[in-house]
């Protein structure tokens, strides 16, 4: 029989609870539908010292190995972070917590793992090591300005739920870390039993990694115009008809020119940009959600024609409608 791959989550006092608990509980699922007589994972937490380990969430965990007794072995490193700050922190006053302990341990331990990921604000901790110069990386969009500015020499995307880039994977916030340990499971095991997985745990979907970490409304902050507010609300009850910029100006009662300027100000978007960001976003959920025909999805998204929509989703997610409704929709038969 197979020895189970051995998977070594790193924390420290402080850390996010699910970001623990989460790909450990994933595993734990896929190693049940793989089955066999022996698991297909072994989860350990590791932290400095064993024993009890506070959590943000003031829930304390069990760390049954000391880092320093992590040795060969290791198949799937996760190094799981933390967050300090308010929880105003959406105006950037969060920051990523690095652990020097883990930091140091990284050093050594990285390298004999088969695979290493970073997890939300842990990210930081494998920058911090050196594992992510000359590398694509995400994190958690509150932090991801910090680590593009501390680390240049890292192409940071904070839009992705999680980047892979050869053994080195990191994601986004917290819930994303399930993502991440689905799509290593996929590539352990195939994708039926990663699928098996989401469904057993009732998540709403196993996501790709190239979908955003929200969505693209919620992705710009309130305008400090509430016309421009307005019109995104207008605009997103109207999709399905023509929305020429003119009608979107006089909606606000600019010329076209003031009002790009104007649009492209407060969202940091031009109009036809953020335009058809939301339709394909739109027509996105009709895929994930619905077994409507690509020509009934391009006409209620707004996006007019099979083939426009076919563009709009080449240009914005490097897929097809089709092979985009397979990944989240693998019985539907996209027409």
């Amino acid at each position: 029989m197979p020895e189970p791959r051995t998977v070594v989550i790193a924390a420290f006092p402080g850390v996010e609870l699910l970001e623990v608990t989460g790909p450990a509980e994933v595993f734990s699922v896929a190693s049940r539908l793989v089955g066999g007589d022996a698991p297909a994972y072994r989860v350990e937490i590791a932290a400095a010292r064993t024993g009890p380990l506070p959590t943000a969430a003031g829930i304390a965990l069990v760390a049954e190995r000391a880092l320093a007794e992590v040795g060969a072995g290791t198949d799937t490193l996760l190094v799981a972070g933390a967050m300090a700050g308010a929880m105003a922190g959406a105006d950037g006053r969060y920051e990523a917590v690095v652990d020097p302990e883990v930091v140091g341990w990284l050093a050594t331990a990285a390298p004999a793992a088969r695979r290493v990921g970073g997890v939300c604000a842990g990210v930081h901790l494998l920058a911090e090591a050196g594992l992510l110069a000359g590398l694509p990386a995400t994190t958690h969009w509150l932090t991801a300005g910090q680590l593009a500015a501390r680390y240049p020499d890292i192409a940071v995307d904070p839009e992705p739920i999680f980047i892979r880039a050869g053994r080195i994977w990191t994601c986004a916030g917290v819930t994303a870390a399930m993502d991440l340990a689905l799509a290593m499971v996929a590539e352990d095991h195939g994708p039926a039993i990663a699928l098996d997985a989401a469904r057993a745990m009732v998540m709403y979907v196993k996501r790709p990694g190239g979908q955003t970490q929200f969505s693209v409304p919620l992705s710009l902050q309130a305008s400090a115009d509430d016309r421009v507010d307005e019109l995104r609300r207008w605009i997103d009850e109207h999709l399905g008809e023509r929305i020429p910029v003119e009608a979107m100006a006089a909606r606000m009662n600019l010329s076209v020119r003031h009002f790009a300027r104007v649009f492209r100000t407060c969202t940091g978007r031009t109009p036809a940009d953020y335009l058809e960001a939301v339709r394909v976003e739109a027509a996105r959920r009709l895929l994930e959600e619905s077994a409507r025909s690509l020509p009934d999805i391009a006409a209620a998204s707004g996006l007019g024609s099979v083939e426009t929509l076919h563009r709009a989703f080449r240009r914005r997610l490097g897929a097809t409608p089709a092979e985009y409704r397979r990944r989240f929709r693998p019985h539907a038969t996209a027409r």
